[in-house]
């Protein structure tokens, strides 16, 4: 994506709630040491790789636990820890099925 200008966005980065996200014991446990919570963790990890994030939430106790991640710097080693995680592919969309990569090539953008 650097190749060609783009910025990686995660418009799910807390994956809608799936595998068990906001108590995962990896998250929760690095989230113990910086006093945050694994939802926190998680965005962070995002950010600090350099993924714009999108956390959506109605909840405003939320939504400012969301924000609250700008305080601190997870080590390498944590990062690696939640590296380990990564499931290898989108649970949103397959960019391998053919229909989808067309769909995705023919958007048109004014920019």
């Amino acid at each position: 994506m650097e190749t060609y200008g783009c910025q990686p966005q995660a418009w799910g980065p807390l994956a809608e709630g799936k595998h068990g996200i906001f108590t995962h014991p990896v998250l929760s446990e690095i989230g113990t040491r910086y006093g945050k919570s694994a939802a926190q963790i998680a965005l962070k990890w995002n950010a600090q790789r350099g993924v714009s994030i999108i956390p959506k939430s109605v909840h405003l106790d939320r939504m400012e636990q969301n924000i609250d991640i700008w305080d601190f710097t997870l080590s390498e080693e944590d990062m690696k820890k939640i590296d380990a995680l990564d499931l290898g592919h989108s649970e949103i969309i397959d960019h391998n099925d053919p229909q989808i990569v067309k769909y995705i090539m023919s958007a048109k953008t004014d920019c």
